[in-house]
């Protein structure tokens, strides 16, 4: 009799240990449980740590919370300006209703993903060209609208959406890199422009002073001349009237008149004949020798 009741104890005691084998689960800390039971949900969403469920009757899916990086494939579309572009993003998004997520959806993840495509091909065609390399905040901000309206339905959360790239056709690289360069061109001029306009008001100015004081033109030529003749390989041809450079100076640096011989005539010597062409007559009435 002892015997048999031993024998049972252990019986239950396994059938025991195998229930609480069958039934007992484990939810990590970054996962909620949702347990089915005979096909319908039932009760609440098992947090983190250890539960049991009813073997071979309840089911349990474990339904990961964390945020999901997802990238979206490159989407090619005609921008509203008429131009080709190809245009790739990711999404970051997490479950916030662990039930919602399973019973709503067939696959949230792929869910998420057709509309972050149909979503992004949407944008690019409403959008320009200048808009989709400029303004990509603003466009961030539509796309992850146009993701989380529907969703929110499925127990999703879209946290962030970023375009990452717009590749553009190499024609228009092209255009948009002489366009570019004449723009930047035409700031050079403008830049240079304004210089000059205000480099003559300078001069002006300056010679209104020098006109003035003629002394001062004559300093500034010579510093024009120092400057150009600390090069030691140049030769510097200046003209300039002495007389200006005289009236600086000061009257006693006036140069002298030039030295002329006396065109008078002199005194006949004795025995001394002037002579004449000949052909000439001499002024007494002689011919010449």
């Amino acid at each position: 009799m002892l015997q048999e009741l031993l024998v049972a104890g252990a019986a239950a005691g396994s059938a025991c240990v195998v229930y609480v084998a069958a039934a007992a689960r484990v939810v990590k800390q970054y996962e909620r449980g949702v347990v089915f039971r005979l096909g319908r949900v039932a009760g609440d969403v098992r947090a983190p740590g250890f539960t049991m469920v009813v073997p071979f009757v309840d089911r349990l899916r474990k339904v990961n919370m964390q945020i999901v990086t997802m990238p979206v494939p490159a989407q090619e579309g005609i921008t509203r300006d008429n131009v080709t572009v190809r245009v790739d993003a990711v999404v970051y998004f997490r479950v916030v209703n662990a039930a919602d997520a399973i019973v709503t959806v067939e696959d949230y993840r792929f869910a998420v993903s057709q509309m972050a495509q149909t979503s992004l091909r949407s944008i690019i065609g409403k959008s320009d060209l200048d808009d989709l390399l400029s303004s990509r905040e603003k466009l961030n901000q539509g796309l992850e609208l146009m993701i989380d309206s529907p969703a929110v339905g499925w127990g999703v959360q879209i946290d962030r959406v970023e375009i990452k790239d717009v590749s553009l056709p190499e024609t228009m690289k092209r255009s948009m890199a002489r366009q570019a360069e004449a723009d930047r061109e035409r700031r050079a001029r403008i830049i240079n422009a304004d210089a000059e306009l205000q480099a003559s008001k300078k001069l002006a100015e300056a010679a209104e002073q020098m006109s003035e004081q003629p002394a001062a033109l004559q300093l500034r030529l010579l510093q024009t001349v120092v400057a150009v003749a600390a090069e030691k390989n140049s030769t510097l041809v200046l003209p300039s009237r002495w007389s200006c450079c005289a009236s600086w100076n000061g009257p006693h640096l006036l140069p002298r008149r030039p030295w002329r011989s006396d065109t008078r005539r002199r005194p006949q010597r004795t025995g001394e004949s002037r002579a004449h062409p000949a052909g000439s007559r001499d002024p007494t009435g002689r011919d010449g020798p």
